[in-house]
């Protein structure tokens, strides 16, 4: 393949498929070279090093799962747009191994703000949350107990460590749920407020 063809937008392209097929942590920019058939220094041209390369990837990642997500939900609300948002984050991250786990890794704040993917992840994931009436900080709060749980879920299902004979799917199914009562019944000040008016 010839090296004028080479940009960092093609060399993050390449890496995240090689991160689908090797996993995220096995790929090197000499891995990279290789599928290319170039020299290692060839890279330096488009990226900066490998941990330049990783940010691409993972930004990368996050706008095709963003993507995903937002066709699922559009036009839902309630529990309908929650399971669709859940549903479309656990498919990407069992289709697209490598480049989920790209997803995972802690991006500079400064290239999160200047990423219209990023800011796309933000405004529909708290804009789903509000529709159950959450406000600063329990915005957060619910936004990290979605993510720790959808990523734990798939994480264990990733590496099979679900060895109970209860169906996974309806386990994920149920989970969802109860996130769904969660959200509805969302303690503020130790208290249990009362919960919104949301579509089924």
């Amino acid at each position: 393949m010839a090296r004028a063809g080479l940009t960092a937008d093609r060399l993050a392209a390449a890496a995240a498929d090689l991160a689908d097929e090797v996993g995220f942590e096995n790929v090197s920019l000499s891995a990279l070279a290789r599928h290319f058939g170039v020299k290692d220094a060839s890279l330096y041209s488009h990226v900066r090093n490998l941990q330049d390369l990783r940010t691409r990837v993972a930004l990368l990642a996050g706008g095709e799962m963003i993507d995903r997500i937002a066709a699922a939900v559009a036009g839902r609300a309630g529990k309908d747009a929650l399971a669709a948002f859940a549903g479309a984050y656990r498919e990407y991250a069992l289709e697209h191994p490598g480049r989920y786990a790209a997803t995972q890794i802690r991006v500079d704040q400064a290239l999160v703000a200047d990423s219209s993917a990023m800011r796309r992840t933000a405004e529909i994931t708290y804009g789903m949350l509000r529709a159950y009436g959450l406000e600063e900080p329990d915005l957060t709060d619910a936004v990290r107990l979605l993510r720790s749980t959808f990523h734990g879920y798939c994480a264990l299902e990733s590496t099979g460590a679900f060895g109970a004979p209860r169906d996974v799917q309806e386990s994920w199914e149920r989970a969802v749920d109860a996130l769904h009562v969660a959200l509805v019944n969302w303690p503020r000040n130790g208290q249990v407020r009362q919960p919104p008016q949301l579509s089924p």
